[in-house]
């Protein structure tokens, strides 16, 4: 998959503790862990937003894009 999540470099740079970002964003453990694997399929754009908050960031800062020519003719499958 073309789109990484880069929210481990931003805690580790924060010096936090995901337990402690999870509580604060309101997510569980379950939830970041799941969304900083990367196994999720999308994130809300509030959740996003509470993120970002709380880590002093934007949300290209939590994401990296690297383009990959078959993104443009594969199959949508409801992403």
């Amino acid at each position: 998959m073309p789109v990484r999540v880069t929210l481990d470099a931003l805690i580790v740079a924060k010096g936090l503790k995901a337990r402690d970002l999870a509580q604060e964003v309101g997510l569980s453990e379950t939830q970041l862990s799941l969304f900083r694997s990367g196994k999720v399929k999308g994130i809300r754009f509030r959740t996003l937003a509470r993120l970002c908050a709380a880590l002093g960031c934007k949300p290209g800062d939590l994401l990296d894009y690297a383009f990959d020519p078959s993104d443009l003719t594969a199959p949508d499958d409801g992403d």
